[in-house]
């Protein structure tokens, strides 16, 4: 039954996602250098919500892209966008030519990437460039995620023994006949947060979901991707990352039957008492009030 009520595309569901990180990067900034995202007031580490659905993509890619209606429609190294949304018109035998398309055939094509992409589905899409799919509104929706505690950015110095150009190799011969050895080794930079445990809050609206045909099977699978994107996301810049909390509140209602921001306050995340430095999840207490939820509201602890 829980399975059931999490699953539902008709209930509304807010969920907490509790993520940690271990001498890595979660997410550089470009800004500054791919310095990891801080907020420069309380100096707390940023995830975005762009790069965690970059993480829940990647997932079902691999786990269900080879299946016709789980393909990824924002991806690297993949064709073009607007070759894609020719691809719907070409399918659908629409006119895709001329500076507009009419508003039926938007329709239909809109219709048709939804049913062919799973990340049109869940997470929507603005398919207006060039050639016109529409516009999707996703009926999951993410936080940035932000760090429990401030935390220290680190950009350390690294070294590599193979030198890049050939010139840098070579040893110069000088007049006295003593050789200059050329360059040994290259210098680099890496940038990583010692410890980080991060909160990210989510949303799923059951009204957008009609809209876009999200099923109970696409539901699932974002759950799961919540909890395994991780392990699939391995990289020396990562560190060690790991989901370390996903709290979902489902409503009998559409609408919802208390507001988010309440469920959410029932997740209380906090180091323990005379912790200076945390270095670890079990730096932390994470208290989850269950006891009694609003009426029409039931709580499924998925990890944690």
């Amino acid at each position: 039954m829980t399975n059931a009520r999490r699953n539902d595309v008709n209930r509304r569901h807010d969920f907490v996602l509790l993520f940690d990180v271990c001498d890595g990067n979660p997410n550089g900034d470009p800004d500054a250098g791919n310095l990891p995202r801080v907020d420069p007031e309380t100096m707390q580490g940023l995830v975005t919500d762009v790069s965690l659905k970059r993480k829940v993509r990647d997932w079902v890619d691999v786990a269900r892209g080879d299946e016709g209606r789980f393909k990824i429609y924002v991806q690297s190294g993949g064709p073009a966008l607007n070759a894609i949304h020719k691809r719907a018109y070409d399918d659908l035998k629409l006119t895709s030519t001329g500076s507009k398309q009419n508003r039926e055939d938007v329709d239909k094509a809109r219709a048709w990437m939804c049913q062919n992409f799973y990340d049109i589905r869940v997470f929507g899409a603005v398919m207006t460039t060039g050639v016109n799919c529409g516009q999707v509104r996703g009926p999951v929706q993410i936080t940035f995620a932000r760090s429990i505690d401030p935390i220290v950015p680190l950009d350390l110095s690294i070294t590599r023994v193979a030198v890049t150009r050939e010139e840098d190799a070579k040893v110069v011969v000088a007049e006295d006949g003593g050789g200059v050895s050329g360059k040994q080794t290259e210098m680099g930079r890496k940038a990583l947060v010692p410890y980080g445990l991060y909160r990210a809050h989510g949303f799923f609206n059951p009204h957008f979901a009609a809209q876009t045909g999200v099923t109970e099977e696409d539901m699932d699978l974002f759950w799961q991707a919540l909890q395994q994107m991780w392990d699939l996301d391995r990289s020396s810049s990562r560190g060690m990352m790991a989901c370390q909390g996903l709290h979902v509140f489902s409503h009998e209602s559409s609408l919802g039957n208390a507001p988010a921001n309440r469920l959410f306050d029932r997740v209380r995340v906090a180091a323990r008492p005379g912790v200076v430095a945390s270095r670890s999840f079990s730096d932390y207490t994470v208290e989850v009030d269950d006891g009694v939820l609003p009426a029409g509201v039931t709580l499924t602890r998925l990890v944690g």
